[in-house]
């Protein structure tokens, strides 16, 4: 079977062939830089990068466009309101130019520690002003859109597909419904292109029509376009951006060009805090700086962020995750596991003997292969393919035990590698490569505890020697007592 997805422009499961073959082209809508990321984003953009490591496991050639807002996106997620970058920038008494700056700093330092590949492409909206006026010049020679007093809105009457992405009624939309209309609006769905800026307003940029800045929908249209052609093969973004952003980003591109814009879109879901979406409007997030540290006071620890990771991974992309400090926890016990299974199979590697692998363990590894990609060809179903990874962890203690071959082990190693780190993301070279130094160290660390222990027994006081035992048996290290009064270790 070969890959999957869901696409929500047709609402079902397709079979994904690229526009061209060999190559595939994602655009992902990136964040507004005037705050820190939160688990939310991680959702995002762990699913998406997902999705670019998978495609590339396939041996697909992929061009990865991420943006980064700096302009345009006012605070009702419309036309009206302020610019979020402004507002943010005024209260904290910068630049808006320098707090976005701070901002996008700050998301790529997340994102690498979330082990996201990097965009090969990060455009930013200020640097693409010129095409965006040039996209809205067009849209009015056209009749798509109109001026008014300096700003020039799409007509949405001209274009009769608006909605079929998000499956909305025209008749039932009303852009902006948490404020007033604009009356100079032909149609209350119709949305800014360009808007005129008031005299004090910082980011604005002069236009046929006067001094202004682009519309946060017509940004991604033209730096999609750009980088990647039309149509291009992948749209990405959250659920939450369906409606108006993805719908008019179509509308716009669509009608300029008289052809299709992306042809699959692909949407994931929320991080919800008990029922509601968490995000900066709601004042209900955790940024992933206070999830990495635990100073949040929801937290009862700091966490991996490749435990961040594998908590966005223990659902489906589709999926919504109710936060949770417990669903945090538990998913830094199961990264933990996968950990020591890699670091076991590293120290293990080093003292094997030679020896060929049997038919019955290459089976094995065959097997659980076959059911990895299964399962992310079956729409990226990351769940079941990290319950894979957590077989294979299962496996290579089974092996270990067994004095295996260095030749099987390397084998399971190198499934690890390949599966759990260049698929999932969650196997990296600091712990899973890094080898002796790294075995070298712990063997060091843990021959002080069992000194100590050691000690503790001289002196009959084996209460403290057992506390000592138990405490490495709750970071996941069994110590084994053997005859001649040696003791060695071993991971659970």
């Amino acid at each position: 079977m070969g890959l999957k997805l869901y696409n929500s422009l047709t609402r079902k499961k397709e079979e994904f062939e690229p526009l061209e073959k060999g190559r595939v082209g994602i655009y992902v809508c990136g964040p507004t830089v005037y705050g820190h990321a939160h688990l939310g984003h991680a959702k995002s953009y762990v699913s998406f990068d997902i999705l670019v490591r998978y495609l590339r496991y396939l041996d697909y050639n992929v061009t990865y466009v991420q943006n980064i807002t700096d302009v345009g996106h006012l605070t009702d997620d419309a036309d009206q309101g302020e610019d979020k970058i402004s507002k943010a920038a005024a209260k904290e008494k910068k630049h808006p130019m320098a707090l976005a700056e701070s901002y996008t700093r700050s998301y790529f330092e997340d994102m690498d520690a979330l082990n996201c590949v990097r965009p090969d492409i990060s455009p930013r909206a200020s640097g693409h002003i010129v095409e965006q006026i040039e996209l809205a010049k067009t849209l009015l020679e056209k009749g798509c859109a109109y001026e008014v007093k300096g700003s020039v809105y799409f007509d949405i009457s001209k274009f009769e597909d608006y909605g079929k992405l998000s499956g909305r009624n025209i008749e039932d939309m009303q852009a902006g419904a948490r404020v007033e209309v604009s009356p100079d609006k032909k149609h209350p769905a119709d949305f800014a292109l360009w808007k005129k800026a008031e005299q004090n307003h910082i980011m604005q940029w002069p236009s046929p029509w006067g001094m202004g800045f682009p519309g946060w929908h017509l940004e991604c249209s033209v730096m999609s376009t750009k980088y990647l052609g039309q149509p291009f093969d992948i749209h990405g973004g959250g659920i939450e951006n369906q409606f108006p952003h993805h719908e008019c980003e179509i509308a716009q591109a669509e009608a300029a060009e008289g052809k299709q814009f992306a042809k699959y879109w692909i949407h994931n879901n929320m991080v919800t805090v008990d029922g509601q979406k968490m995000g900066k409007s709601l004042n209900n997030f955790i940024t992933l700086k206070q999830a990495f540290s635990g100073s949040h006071e929801k937290l009862a620890r700091a966490y991996d962020p490749l435990a961040i990771r594998q908590l966005v991974l223990n659902s489906h992309y589709r999926s919504p995750i109710d936060f949770s400090d417990a669903a945090l926890f538990a998913a830094q016990s199961g990264y933990e596991k996968l950990t020591s299974a890699v670091l076991a199979l590293r120290k293990q590697i080093k003292n094997a003997s030679a020896g060929v692998i049997s038919g019955d363990i290459e089976l094995r590894l065959k097997e659980l292969k076959e059911k990895f990609e299964s399962a992310m060809n079956d729409d990226l179903n990351t769940a079941i393919a990290l319950s894979v990874m957590f077989e294979l962890a299962s496996f290579a203690n089974d092996q270990i035990t067994k004095n295996a071959t260095s030749e099987t082990l390397k084998a399971i190693e190198d499934m690890f590698v390949k599966l759990g780190g260049d698929v999932l993301g969650l196997v990296k070279d600091e712990y899973g490569r890094q080898g002796e130094a790294d075995s070298e160290t712990l063997d060091k660390l843990i021959g002080v505890i069992i000194e100590q222990r050691n000690a503790a027994k001289q002196k009959k006081d084996f209460a403290a020697a057992d506390a000592l035992r138990k405490k490495l048996e709750e970071a996941g290290i069994v110590l084994e007592d053997k005859p001649g009064g040696v003791t060695g270790w071993r991971f659970k």
